[in-house]
């Protein structure tokens, strides 16, 4: 059997048993998931709320933004607290100030620690214990929770109103004034709150940990770390060793000894003539840099919100364009213009390597383009009308503001997203279909393209599976696949497959050596990148299973990392092979980049909060958005910005290509983030962190800790970075549209072979 037959072979296998894991553990999450209750009700017989009250409070929640304000069980934004630990926290400070004045001991702050003592215990067992009923599917409260939960209730309403007793906390939060229009909603707004926040401290039944294995870290609750969490961190760290040096004694041992190809006297790709959908996609480029400058200026305005609230520099933005709409629309427009990037790459490479051109192939990709407007701009203005309350609960769900991170189009959005994807994949489909063949030379390459292409189209639709009423567990279980699987996942499968052949064609590499580099890629890739998804559940109302699957496999994400240093030394190499390389020196660059930060964002910042016990302190942090930022454009950004290259060479190819702009551009874009990273979200992440350990993780995302001036000056401290960053994505938006609006350079019109040995 060949090395290739058994690589597809492992490959198929590992991906059949990594889903049937994945799927089998959905089952449990379902199983398992925080019951919720019919009514909650007081040891008399009173109800508190009800089963519609928190399901229409979660649709309110959603509505302003969700997780795009604040977040639930860690996930979603930075700014405005954690809804659940802020809860919880507020919750177990007025029963004990309720206690310790009931007990005639004056004001709870003023009492020693051995007076405390006994009033901590007592709450900690009020919340600790599950009295939730399964015949009835009720909850009982105690009469002294039910007084906490009205205190703290009303201050959620008071809040989420334009009351001016909480204007300055609004301000703190980046809340626009009367968020939450109606009264009742805002009362059934608290129920969700307060359902999320006794999720995360009432104990399993049987277990002696919450549904949310203890998170958030609250030492009032009985919240600490559990013992699942230090042992599978432990484990994850040796699993990540021992596939370190697995990896590395494979690497040592099929060190190959075939001779390297001879490069070509002149690039092959200046034989083929792109083809009319190949310059089709010319616009989508022109798109991807216009929604890449919007997500910088939106990004810029979501970051000053830290620091003037609900202005921007006296201005009431908050009236017009709050936070949480920024803020989605910035995280949104990532991925937007990455995958569009990546999509146009996928049109373009596709004609290429088949050398077929299908009837209408153009047609579809104009229409195509029509769409991603139409989406872009139809979902955007539904969002808006959501977030501003113009639009109200009965169509939000569709049209509005899912409130997801990372997935807040509303459904109607979703399904036309879908569609456009199905469209994308019968494109790219049918054009590398002609390349099929099984006897061609590359024919591995191209079969790993195309599934990767199917992998792509079929995912999103993961993003379909939950309803308006879905339990919020199983909406994070599906959200994850989405966003881990779908991005992180066969997207690079497809990446990594598009760049080989590249090589391939360009005659740097042998067909045989590139088929198994990328076949044994994807699967070191594959083996943790599946089961991998589970790292971001470990608090998300799993189980126990969840934390020892997620920290086990996610550790073998770092593994293929380990020799991320001589993937980027031969990939830089590759612009010196030939004197006609120089022509891809700048797409060469933007691919090392990609692997410096594949070892810095997704490897070193990445493994920093992904074994359990650092994610129970640091999820939600500035930490997890230093690895979020770095890994997002560091890598995926960075791999978009080099394919659109390398396909803007063959669609304008006689166009002056000013190499000075392109190394201005790169170098502004790495130094920018670096600088982002470096001098505000690290040390922010650590100041909080710091917090967390010291008074719990409620602090740490507090009007009180945010409000420092320290954390204003680290926030200012973005401007040399973002300024320079912003910088960059200028020059290279510039250096495209002169590609088209400047006149040929004057060497056009020499042959052929004199061109490509000129400055280029």
């Amino acid at each position: 059997m060949s090395t290739t037959r058994k690589l597809w072979l492992g490959l198929a296998a590992l991906l059949v048993a990594s889903f049937a894991v994945l799927l089998w553990v959905g089952k449990e999450v379902h199983q398992q998931a925080p019951p919720l209750p019919t009514a909650v009700v007081t040891a008399d017989g009173q109800t508190l709320y009800t089963k519609g009250d928190m399901e229409e409070g979660r649709q309110v929640w959603q509505s302003i933004g969700g997780q795009q304000l604040g977040s639930i069980w860690g996930h979603g934004a930075l700014l405005a607290p954690d809804w659940s630990a802020d809860w919880l926290h507020r919750e177990s400070m007025a029963m004990l100030e309720l206690l310790s004045r009931d007990a005639g001991l004056g004001p709870y702050d003023t009492l020693t620690a051995q007076q405390q003592a006994p009033l901590k215990a007592r709450v900690q067992e009020e919340l600790r214990t599950n009295t939730w009923d399964a015949a009835s599917n009720t909850i009982t409260v105690s009469a002294l929770r039910a007084r906490a939960m009205e205190a703290v209730a009303a201050h959620y309403m008071s809040l989420l109103g334009n009351d001016p007793a909480t204007h300055k906390l609004r301000e703190g939060y980046a809340m626009r004034e009367n968020t939450v229009a109606e009264m009742e909603h805002r009362r059934e707004v608290t129920a969700f709150f307060w359902w999320t926040s006794w999720a995360a401290a009432t104990q399993r039944p049987n277990e002696p940990m919450s549904y949310t294995q203890n998170w958030p870290y609250e030492p009032l609750a009985g919240n600490t770390p559990t013992s699942t969490s230090f042992l599978w961190s432990v484990f994850s760290i040796l699993f990540m060793i021992f596939g370190i040096g697995l990896l590395g004694w494979h690497h040592a041992r099929q060190v190959s000894h075939e001779p390297l190809p001879i490069v070509p006297a002149r690039d092959p790709l200046t034989e083929f003539k792109a083809t009319p959908s190949m310059k089709a996609t010319g616009k989508y480029f022109w798109t991807v840099l216009g929604l890449f400058l919007a997500q910088i200026l939106l990004g810029a305005t979501t970051a000053h919100y830290q620091v003037e609230g609900q202005q921007a520099y006296g201005f009431a933005l908050a009236n017009y364009l709050p936070y949480s709409l920024t803020r989605t629309w910035h995280t949104e427009l990532a991925v937007l213009w990455i995958a569009t990037a990546w999509l146009a790459t996928g049109l373009y490479i596709a004609p290429l390597i088949s050398g077929h051109e299908p009837k209408f192939q153009r047609l579809g990709v104009n229409f195509l383009w029509v769409c991603l407007l139409v989406i872009v701009v139809g979902s955007f203005a539904g969002q808006w009308f959501a977030v501003m309350d113009k639009m109200g609960l009965k169509y939000n769900f569709w049209f509005g503001h899912q409130g997801w991170e990372y997935t807040d189009l509303g459904r109607f959005w979703q399904i036309f997203l879908f569609i456009g994807l199905m469209l994308w994949l019968f494109l790219v489909g049918r054009a590398l279909w002609p390349a099929m063949d099984r006897n061609k030379e590359g024919a591995s390459i191209v079969g790993l393209l195309f599934l990767s292409t199917v992998a792509i189209g079929l995912l999103y639709g993961a993003g379909l599976m939950w309803g308006e009423h879905t339990h919020i567990a199983m909406v994070e279980y599906w959200r994850w696949w989405v966003v881990h699987l779908w991005v992180e996942g066969f997207f690079e499968v497809f990446a990594t497959a598009v760049i080989s052949y590249l090589f391939v064609r360009l005659g740097l590499l042998r067909v045989t050596t590139a088929t198994t580099n990328v076949l044994f890629a994807t699967i070191v890739f594959m083996a943790g990148g599946v089961l991998g998804t589970l790292h971001h559940l470990y608090f998300s109302g799993t189980t126990t299973a969840v934390i020892a699957l997620g920290a086990s496999f996610s550790a073998l994400e770092v593994v293929p990392l380990a020799l991320i240093g001589m993937e980027a030394y031969e990939t830089w190499k590759k612009q010196h092979e030939a004197p006609w390389m120089a022509r891809y020196r700048w797409p060469i660059m933007f691919f090392v980049a990609v692997s410096f930060w594949n070892l810095v964002g997704a490897g070193l910042l990445g493994f920093l909060v992904n074994t359990p016990i650092a994610l129970y302190y640091m999820q939600g942090l500035n930490l997890t958005a230093t690895h979020g930022h770095t890994a997002l454009f560091g890598v995926y950004g960075m791999l978009g910005l080099g394919l659109m290259l390398f396909c803007l060479r063959g669609i304008r190819p006689d166009a002056e290509w000013r190499e000075g702009w392109l190394k201005s551009a790169f170098w502004l874009l790495n130094i920018g983030l670096s600088l982002m990273a470096a001098l505000t979200l690290l040390p922010l992440g650590i100041l909080q962190l710091k917090a967390v350990l010291e008074h719990g993780y409620w602090f740490a995302r507090s009007a009180e800790f945010m409000d420092r001036p320290l954390i204003h000056m680290l926030v200012w401290m973005r401007v040399p970075g973002d300024s320079l960053f912003a910088l960059g994505a200028l020059l290279i938006s510039v250096f495209v549209a002169a590609l088209w609006l400047a006149p040929k350079r004057r060497s056009a019109t020499l042959p052929l072979g004199k061109r490509q040995t000129e400055g280029v």
